[in-house]
């Protein structure tokens, strides 16, 4: 029986430091049915340079070079209709697979049944110069991570916040991407909109094994989101049109309860970095959310 394709969507923005590294990791995996299709979104740097001379020494890699930028969220739906992968790795450019991660992923995914559409692992968070800093998920002297909550991975505690996701260790499904529209191209970022609207209809599984090295850099977009900017704002502004439609999916108190205390965090960053315009209007889904409760 051959091995299900897995279609790995590498999105390139100014990362020519590091997108080398990423594209080799995938190239090295222990795993080999792999697809890789590089997007280069508009990069500004050298990223163009380094790519192309990795893809023509590789003939297999895809790549897709735009002229303006788009959103995370259209990028990768761009390069979704290029795939063909049974399964989708959404690998930021500044990121790297262990070796053996896809090899693990697939087992994992076939021993589950088939209303789980997402799984996710833990990563080492690395720095710049790729030095391992910490793991995302605490671990005991084993490895294995200390929250077993991971394991009930489920749409309220997706829906209330925490370290409760490691976007970047996730493999998702394409048959689940296809019933779920792909993500929304209205946000700026993908992940947390995804996550709620699979979660609430599907099951998430998780892996309890290090599978990534995540890159955290200063002007990442995770490092963004709570800073008095033009990008955070574009960040709070999707934020709020997931809350409203989070108001609108949920049915329970437990649920309206657990966005509440997302939507708390949220008005308290804003709070903390004076974004009193960005603190009212997220009072607004506050009062929503709390009408929605009571």
């Amino acid at each position: 029986m051959s091995l299900p394709i897995v279609s790995v969507i590498c999105i390139c923005f100014n990362h020519e430091a590091f997108v080398q590294q990423a594209i080799n990791s995938v190239l090295n995996q222990t795993y080999k049915n792999i697809e890789l299709i590089v997007i280069n979104n508009a990069s500004s740097d050298n990223s163009h340079n380094v790519i192309t001379e990795i893809a023509d020494k590789n003939p297999s890699i895809k790549y897709i070079k735009f002229t303006e930028l788009f959103s995370s969220t259209k990028a990768f739906n761009h390069g979704f209709k290029h795939s063909k992968g049974t399964y989708l790795i959404d690998l930021s450019a500044d990121d790297i697979l262990l070796e053996n991660c896809i090899e693990k992923q697939v087992n994992f995914f076939a021993q589950q049944l088939d209303n789980v559409g997402l799984i996710f692992g833990n990563a080492h968070h690395i720095n710049e110069y790729g030095t391992r800093t910490k793991p995302y998920f605490e671990v005991d002297t084993q490895g294995k991570v200390t929250d077993l909550l991971l394991h009930n991975t489920n749409y309220v505690r997706l829906l209330s916040g925490g370290i409760v996701m490691c976007s970047v260790a996730s493999m998702f499904t394409r048959k689940h991407f296809e019933l779920l529209k792909g993500y929304n191209e209205e946000l700026f970022f993908e992940d947390l909109d995804y996550w709620l609207r699979l979660s609430r209809l599907y099951e998430i599984k998780f892996l309890d094994d290090f599978l990534f090295e995540k890159r955290f850099l200063e002007n990442s977009l995770g490092n963004q989101f709570h800073k008095n900017d033009e990008f955070s704002r574009k960040i709070n502004k999707s934020l709020r049109q997931i809350y409203n439609e989070s108001i609108l999916r949920n049915t329970s108190k437990i649920e309206n309860k657990a966005l509440l205390k997302r939507i708390h965090y949220s008005m308290e960053q804003c709070f903390k970095n004076k974004q009193w315009l960005e603190f009212l209007k997220f009072s607004v889904i506050e009062l929503k959310c709390r009408i929605r409760l009571f």
